[in-house]
């Protein structure tokens, strides 16, 4: 019989545990799918205390320790909380999946189901890449899902009794692709009588992670200029909407490949471009699907915003380009000559996978590596549901 995993974590207090069937939520630009878990509770821990469970987005640059001129480092997007125990409304209206409701079934009277709609103007799991010294600082979009006990929503927290899960918000590449790009242009000179003609193209728009980029230049080289080297790079640009309007432009990928073309010649070369975040872990600032663990992390999916959202509320916008570049050789020094194609580079949309009846369930725990400068679920952050906490 196949088994399903059930990520579960619990309060230090034993009072609280959530349980979850993924910590990935896909974004379909018209629509998010819905956060939905289980909560377990012991009554005879809590002693009358509420459960309450809260989505949110925060957006961190630096560290939530420092605060400079009364400026927090730390702004929530989005959160909204709920009470899950004593249950405001019959547990069956509460049931949003058949995961949920099989949940239920194994952990017995004392859990209760809670979901979450997520807004559609809110920005994906993305975050840009700490250096090798920038212990503890961090500039990211995350989701936590937390569940607290207290008297009512606004009162102090514990941190033994609340559990802090981090989630991410994903986006898959669309089913359909727009036009291969392409671009065509002549160049002319000061003192030539003729141009030097460029073409680039891709195979085309959307390329998946790890997949080979295939980009094709043709050269007529009519100027009596001399081209003395192509490079053909993959540029990450990474624009800070939130706060400011920051912009970070990194090569993720570049390929220097020393041809020339002299007067009146051609060149048409293919070359192949592999972006990988494996060749660039010690760069600082380059973006990154939000982190849940090591190995799950790559570099940044293209950001889709839906029609009409204010860009200014989605934290960090990511797209690429490769930019072909022509080094022009000439009696006062170098110049260049470049042209820039736009795309796409995110993952296929995986393959729905059918709920058996019959799946069996194996509970895990609910841990995250302690990735440097990436948010931690045992990190203690605001421990609240309001203002105030304490933190043990």
């Amino acid at each position: 019989m196949a088994s399903k995993v059930i990520f579960k974590k619990t309060s230090k207090d034993k009072s609280v545990g959530v349980y979850m069937a993924k910590r990935d939520f896909v974004d379909r630009v018209d629509s998010v799918e819905p956060v939905d878990g289980v909560i377990l509770i012991s009554p005879e821990i809590l002693q009358g205390k509420k459960v309450f469970v809260t989505l949110s987005c925060v957006f961190r640059y630096g560290r939530d320790d420092q605060d400079v001129l009364g400026i927090a480092f730390r702004r929530e997007i989005y959160m909204n909380t709920r009470q899950v125990y004593p249950p405001l409304q019959d547990k069956e209206q509460g049931i949003l999946t058949k995961k949920q409701a099989k949940m239920l079934r194994k952990l017995g009277e004392n859990a209760y189901p809670f979901f979450f709609e997520f807004p559609d103007n809110l920005p994906c799991s993305v975050g840009l890449q700490p250096g090798p010294r920038d212990v503890g600082k961090v500039c990211a979009v995350e989701f936590e899902v937390k569940a607290f006990s207290a008297e009512c929503q606004d009162a102090k927290v514990r941190k033994r009794n609340t559990v802090r899960l981090a989630i991410r918000k994903v986006q898959y590449a669309p089913e359909t692709g727009g036009a291969a790009p392409s671009v065509v242009t002549d160049h002319e000179f000061v003192l030539s009588d003729r141009p030097l003609h460029v073409e680039a193209s891709l195979g085309k728009e959307t390329y998946y992670h790890g997949e080979d980029i295939n980009v094709d230049v043709n050269i007529k080289n009519h100027s009596n200029k001399i081209v003395k080297n192509v490079v053909v790079s993959v540029e990450q640009v990474s624009n800070v909407v939130l706060y400011c309007n920051d912009s970070y432009m990194e090569t993720v990928a570049i390929e220097d490949s020393g041809h020339s073309v002299a007067p009146g010649e051609g060149l048409k070369r293919t070359y192949i471009l592999v972006p990988l975040l494996a060749h660039n872990r010690q760069r600082r600032g380059i973006a990154l699907d939000g982190k849940l663990k090591h190995e799950d992390t790559n570099l940044a999916s293209t950001s889709i915003i839906k029609e009409g959202v204010l860009k200014e509320v989605m934290g960090i916008l990511v797209s690429y380009k490769v930019v072909v570049k022509l080094i022009i050789g000439g009696m006062m020094g170098t110049s260049e000559v470049g042209v820039e194609l736009p795309f796409r580079l995110m993952h296929p949309k995986p393959e729905i996978v059918k709920e058996s009846e019959e799946e069996d369930m194996v509970f895990e725990d609910f841990k995250r590596s302690n990735n440097k400068g990436m948010m931690d679920d045992d990190e203690d952050d605001n421990m609240s549901g309001g203002e105030g906490s304490e933190a043990e």
